[in-house]
């Protein structure tokens, strides 16, 4: 392979968890031992003292929480990183989810203390979906938790995954002593810590050295050395093509806030973890190693830097060589496309680079050129898939409070559908807008937004539809089911028929009274049809 080395020392990953597990603080620690920042952020009780570095929208620092991936790369141990820290909250799920097909494998963030919850199930079935590889790392340690082979019974049966412990803690709560490294046999003293450290990092090949009741005691290293030879009488060595297809997740334990843990998790992650991967397209499988670029469009994000109101598309590079002042063939507009000032990412800071390879993501100045999943190859005509928008869970119509800015809040609802903040259906050429979102949180967001990055201020008007179809099929049918539903019929950005049903029953009776229609639940017919 041409790149072959590039892409070795590549690894392009996800943090994913349910809201509060500890997520965006793995993450700036992580930051913090590749060297990317020198101090993390506290976060507390869903307050940000230093806010976040990896929350870098407005509305994020005041609420807390994360709505939007951020991209993040740094180096570690000549190791190239691309990290994507995902939202949590379940109403920003489809960012999540879009976010995870430009990922090569995931580290999942449970909380020792709540076990397994809803967001953390939703997003590993999309996981399990691509069969990307997981690696859960167990959180709050410091605090008192759920007992850890009960905890790993728990998230076996509730995430339908096999586990593989790499790291064993010594009690936890007020009795935390550390973790015992299963993976390279050392042992981690624990001390609260907001720096990275390896002064209390042990060797101890041999669990029966009687060094080790000196630093954990007596009853102590006996629990210890019991857990370990029953683990590794279950367990055994770590099966590392199982863990690669998805079949196993390795087990980390620690505290993130705490800085604990993280070092044998990253260390042991970029040895592991795999290199960047292949993709499917309409056309073909492309390989990473293949000589020509290709890469597509996973994020788009208005106004990342508010005062220069600049439009960013997130690319992930999937073969080849991205290289800066090149003309790319835009597969969808089919016209050819180059970016003098492509750029990477360290939340808010970035920086232009001449080249990048598979598996870097790269912040590319968007014009409105591009939607999300578009695909960029040096010539060749395909697409890549399972990048869909998923039918929306509520509905809402846009209300202009102030007629003297419509034509901001045009642009702005524009933009940020674009964004995939949110979905965007209309009605009558398009004078009646209606909104369609996974929670109800993003409307928030979309009312803060355009007020405060456009000007425009809005309301929402609930509506009581039940579900968002695409309809396809034989074009009579097509027309006459349209001109007969024309209340619940809209049109989406691209200009595709969509039927809003008020219930399941009027949906199924919908189906089964047309079977000439197909009615789809995610936007990926788009991508067959063209």
């Amino acid at each position: 392979m041409k790149y072959e080395k590039e892409i070795g020392l590549r690894r392009t990953f996800a943090i994913i968890s349910h809201p509060d597990a500890g997520k965006t603080t793995l993450t700036e620690k992580l930051l913090l031992f590749g060297g990317a920042i020198q101090v993390a952020g506290a976060v507390k009780s869903n307050k940000i003292k230093k806010h976040a570095t990896s929350d870098f929208m407005e509305i994020e620092r005041q609420r807390g929480i994360s709505v939007a991936t951020s991209v993040m790369s740094f180096e570690y141990n000549k190791t190239l990183i691309n990290l994507l820290d995902t939202p949590g909250h379940k109403d920003f799920a489809e960012d999540t989810y879009r976010t995870l097909t430009a990922v090569d494998s995931v580290i999942l963030v449970v909380d020792s203390v709540n076990g397994v919850e809803d967001q953390t199930r939703k997003l590993m079935e999309v996981c399990r979906m691509r069969d990307t590889p997981v690696i859960v790392f167990v959180n709050k340690l410091d605090r008192d938790g759920k007992y850890p082979f009960d905890l790993m019974d728990e998230i076996e049966k509730e995430l339908k995954i096999s586990l593989h412990p790499l790291s064993w803690p010594i009690n936890m709560g007020k009795e935390f002593k550390g973790v015992y490294n299963l993976y390279d046999h050392t042992l981690n003293l624990f001390t609260a810590s907001q720096k990275s450290t390896e002064e209390n990092t042990l060797s101890f090949p041999d669990l029966n050295d009687n060094a080790l009741d000196n630093y954990i005691g007596e009853r102590d290293a006996n629990q210890l050395r019991e857990d370990v030879e029953l683990l590794h009488g279950v367990y055994g060595p770590l099966d590392n093509q199982k863990y690669l297809d998805g079949k196993i997740a390795p087990v980390f334990f620690g505290s993130a806030v705490n800085n604990f843990g993280v070092k044998e998790l990253l260390d042991t992650f970029i040895n592991i973890a795999p290199a960047p991967r292949g993709r499917n397209t309409d056309k073909r499988y492309i390989e990473p190693g293949e000589d020509k670029f290709t890469g597509f469009i996973f994020k788009i994000h208005a106004n990342l830097d508010p005062r220069h109101r600049d439009r960013i598309a997130f690319l992930r590079v999937c073969s080849g060589r991205f290289s800066r002042n090149t003309y790319y063939k835009h597969t969808r507009l089919e016209k050819d496309v180059r970016f003098n000032n492509p750029y990477s990412f360290l939340a808010r800071e970035k920086d232009v680079i001449e080249e990048a390879f598979p598996g870097d993501v790269v912040g590319l100045f968007d014009t409105g050129t591009f939607k999300i999943g578009d695909t960029l190859t040096e010539g060749e005509k395909l697409q890549f898939t399972g990048i869909p928008e998923f039918s929306p869970e509520i509905f809402k119509e846009l209300v202009n409070k102030d007629p003297m800015k419509t034509k901001q809040l045009e642009k702005g609802i524009t933009q940020l559908t674009d964004e995939g903040v949110a979905q965007l259906f209309t009605q009558h050429e398009g004078h009646r807008k209606i909104i369609g979102c996974v929670g109800e949180l993003q409307f928030e967001v979309i009312q803060y937004r355009l007020l405060q990055e456009y000007g425009a201020s809005c309301s929402f008007v609930p509506l009581s539809f039940y579900k968002a179809c695409w309809i396809t099929g034989e074009k009579k049918a097509v027309e006459d089911f349209a001109r007969f539903k024309q209340n619940n019929i809209m049109r989406d950005k691209d200009g595709n028929l969509v039927y809003l049903a008020q219930s399941e029953w009027f949906l199924n009776t919908e189906r089964q009274n047309n079977p000439a229609i197909e009615f789809h639940f995610t936007s990926e017919f788009k991508t067959a049809k063209s």
